[in-house]
């Protein structure tokens, strides 16, 4: 072994090759990072050498400092600040999940560090980076791992009554947890998990790991979590606070997509001042965050809005949430309520990596909503505390998850910061957890969160017309989320409960149904079936605003979480229901297809979605023959002149009808009047009921269908054509549904020729009731669908058309606004 002269000189060299580092390369005077891969290979070939330093028996790796000051001078180059400190989270700093990717291919390229992208997301520290590599390559038996995690501090000690102490015992560390538990759950409190749930025990058992099933990197994040837990029990005992609507509410993640609504509702639902903490250097950049995201969302943001909201530039990262010692005391005995909303959403991303933004900063706000005036704190949780594969039932107050047998970072964050708050709730802190599902757009603006998973799987259903079997999907729309959310802020009565803001669930029957009524009919394939397909039409077509699902589909922790949400039970919300009833909001509906409408749109216009499109192979087509006379409009003839249609109405989708109330036209017109040869439709629609079949100038003629086509001759001459189908208040309905008005023209002319033409009542029904033809390659049960929702639709349409007249008569007829005579003005 090496004595302790020769370790002091190997740490001073680590030192200077550190500094060295840090210095850069080339005229700098420092090493780059391929001359440091020299180094470290120099270093594992003297080590492996008999002859080498320590002696044969000496069995010395690659240093982990040295590597790690490496990795870090690489991930420097990503980072807005253009360094990283070796122990330091690459994402904390700034990277995004492509610099991460690009991260690990340089280091593979530069450094020969073969590192799998789970490993960059679940552990971000270079320092972490080089342990696990040096781990996988072999050299683990000869490294000093580091002893259990000690969570920094954050918080102070517990105080009693007079402000003393409590709870550490004299001269304990003010940073370290103690050996004692005091929050230890109790067995009133059911959904708190116990000590055997947050490691694993050393018994085995068929549903729990063992510890040798454990790996060393699960263990560590087990530990970091027991170790957080621990800093709630050193918040202080607080009196209940008063039950009375807020009027100062500290919100953060307002610059978040959820959290944004969330200011908007505080705002218009109650007369609270919003004091938004935003990541910023200072005030100025801060609001302008805050306006930029707030209109990136379709949300306002004017001078009224900014009377009532106090920017706070801060960090909930950060100890106090970066705020001075004199704004932090100032909050603490002004705020009536503390809402927090702000967390990283990554579901690549390790518990190291989201520790600091989901669970220390929840305890932060903890420890603001007990200093001074005792304030309740809202926090927005996540049905992802629930995410244990094989988990039977989502109730409000159901046992959560084993946090052993969560295998996401997120799902591990969110559920120790709920188990610590939970502690919190033993000191007297009023705290409301609120659960959202999946979060999706917005049913009025169509404003979504385009890197949501709920997001992604939506644009890939619709695009790719394939969708994985699932059990239930837990989604709801953003402002109904937003809404019950605020409810629960203002309403003192609901404060300190656990509530679900999940929505109504949805069947995989539901989905499949939902996309059929729009013209996207999918297909079911197994979840393995449905990602290796979807992986494949992604590489084949790649889509640049779906990269972030294919790091998804491709990341095995990911994909746990995939799989423990799509095989989940429906989540329940009976506490979530009764307080929307108490409080007359709108009750949960479904999040189907027609919520979606807007939403779907906005995913197509950011490159997520895809709208089916005029040139897509139909899937319900039939024919329509008119036959009738054109009179030329000059007057020099009065006679008319025989004109005939054979057309094929079709759709490419029922969103059409849904949105554009539009069927695309082919065929032929012949009419000798205009060309000699039949004039070919080059394109073609028709509207049913355009305007609503309001009519022009309070006419008597209400619009049925309005028909456009651009005709083509043999010879090239161009022509158009123009059609109306109107009711009025007469008897002849039966002839009103047949008749087409119709005008031509030379394109760019006026028209030259005007008559009318009429369907034959032998070939209606024929052609357009019987004769409807749907796409093959759809199911015997997905063809009378189609059929039946196209009959439906049109066949309420022409009613409401053919009624409009009528009732407009009748107004004019019941009319009591009659002019006086005046014998009435002499009584």
């Amino acid at each position: 072994m090496r004595d302790m002269n020769e370790d002091a000189t190997a740490h001073a060299g680590q030192r200077a090759i550190a500094e060295s580092i840090e210095r850069g390369g080339g005229d700098g005077g420092g090493l780059s990072v391929t001359e440091l891969l020299a180094l470290v290979a120099q270093d594992a070939r003297e080590a492996a050498e008999p002859g080498g330093p320590g002696g044969a028996a000496d069995t010395s790796v690659p240093d982990v400092e040295g590597l790690a000051v490496a990795i870090a001078k690489a991930a420097g180059r990503y980072l807005p600040a253009g360094h990283l400190a070796p122990d330091a989270d690459f994402f904390d700093a700034g990277g995004s999940s492509v610099h991460a990717v690009e991260l690990a291919a340089e280091l593979e390229r530069d450094l020969g560090v073969e590192l799998e992208l789970d490993d960059v997301f679940a552990d971000a520290r270079p320092v972490g980076l080089a342990r696990r590599w040096l781990e996988t390559a072999g050299a683990a038996a000869s490294l000093a791992l580091p002893s259990p995690p000690t969570a920094p501090a954050v918080l102070p000690p517990p105080r009693t009554g007079d402000g003393t102490p409590s709870g550490t015992g004299p001269g304990a560390p003010s940073g370290t947890p103690t050996a004692t538990d005091p929050g230890t759950p109790t067995a009133t409190d059911p959904g708190t998990p116990t000590a055997t749930d947050l490691a694993p025990t050393t018994a085995t058992t068929a549903t729990t790991p063992t510890t040798a099933t454990v790996t060393t990197a699960r263990r560590e994040d087990l530990d970091q979590i027991l170790a957080d837990l621990a800093l709630a029990d050193r918040l202080p005992f607080v009196r209940p606070p008063d039950p009375v609507p807020p009027r100062r509410i500290l919100l953060t993640g307002a610059t978040g997509f959820l959290g944004g609504h969330m200011l908007l509702d505080l705002l218009r639902h109650s007369d609270a001042h919003v004091h938004c903490l935003v990541r910023a250097a200072d005030v100025d950049t801060a609001t302008a965050r805050l306006g930029e995201s707030l209109r990136r969302n379709r949300l306002p943001w004017n001078a009224e809005i900014r009377r009532r909201v106090t920017v706070l530039p801060g960090d909930i990262r950060e100890p106090r949430l970066g705020l001075s010692d004199e704004v932090w005391h100032t909050l603490a005995q002004e705020l009536d309520s503390v809402v927090g909303v702000a967390a990283a959403v990554d579901f690549l991303r390790g518990y190291r990596s989201l520790r600091r933004s989901n669970v220390l900063g929840a305890l932060t706000l903890a420890e603001l909503a007990a200093t001074g005036r005792p304030k309740p704190l809202h926090h927005i949780s996540s049905i992802a505390v629930f995410n244990e594969v094989g988990i039977t039932s989502l109730g409000e107050d159901d046992h959560l998850a084993h946090v052993d047998r969560l295998v996401a970072g997120y799902d591990q964050s969110k559920w120790a910061a709920e188990a610590a708050l939970r502690r919190a709730r033993d000191h007297g802190l009023v705290v409301s957890a609120l659960r959202p599902g999946g979060i999706g757009g917005h049913t009025k603006t169509g404003a979504h969160n385009a890197l949501d998973l709920s997001s992604g799987l939506i644009s890939a259903f619709g695009r790719f017309r394939t969708v994985p079997a699932f059990r239930h999907l837990n989604v709801a729309p953003v402002d109904w989320v937003s809404r019950v959310a605020v409810a629960v802020v203002c309403e003192p009565d609901a404060w300190g409960f656990d509530y679900h803001l999940t929505g109504v669930p949805q069947t995989l029957d539901d989905v499949v149904r939902d996309m059929a009524l729009g013209g996207m009919h999918v297909r079911v394939h197994d979840w393995d079936a449905w990602r290796a397909d979807t992986l494949a039409r992604l590489e084949a077509d790649p889509v640049p605003e779906l990269a972030f699902l294919t790091r998804v589909l491709t990341s095995p922790t990911a994909l746990k979480l995939c799989e423990a949400t799509l095989t989940g039970p429906a989540a329940e919300g009976e506490r979530t229901a009764a307080l929307v009833e108490a409080l007359g909001l709108p009750p949960a509906a479904r999040y189907d297809a027609q919520a979606q409408l807007r939403t779907f749109e906005r995913l197509a216009d950011d490159g997520l979605a895809r709208l089916p499109h005029k040139d897509d192979r139909p899937y319900l087509w039939f024919t329509e023959t008119t036959e009738g006379t054109v009179r030329p409009l000059d007057g020099g003839r009065t006679d008319g002149t025989p004109c005939s249609m054979s057309l094929t109405l079709s759709l490419a989708s029922m969103y059409q009808l849904v949105r554009e109330r539009r069927l695309d036209v082919t065929g032929r017109v012949d009419c000798p009047a205009a060309h000699p040869e039949p004039l070919t439709v080059e394109r073609g629609d028709v509207w049913v009921r355009p305007d609503e079949g309001i009519p022009h100038r309070h006419g008597t003629k209400h619009q049925l269908l309005r028909y456009r086509l651009r005709l083509r001759a043999e010879d090239g001459e161009l022509w158009w054509l123009e059609g109306h189908k109107y009711a009025r208040a007469r008897r002849d309905l039966w002839r009103q549904t047949r008749t087409l008005t119709v005008e031509l023209g030379r394109e760019g002319g006026p028209a030259t020729l005007a008559g009318e033409v009429v369907v034959p009542a032998d070939s209606y029904v024929r052609d357009q009731v019987d004769g409807i033809q749907v796409a093959p390659h759809l199911t015997g049960q997905e063809k009378r669908a189609a059929k039946l929702t196209w009959l439906a639709w049109f066949g309420l349409e022409m009613g409401r058309g053919l009624f409009g007249p009528f009732a407009r008569a009748g107004a004019d007829l019941l009319d009591l606004r009659r002019t006086p005579n005046p014998t009435e003005h002499r009584r």
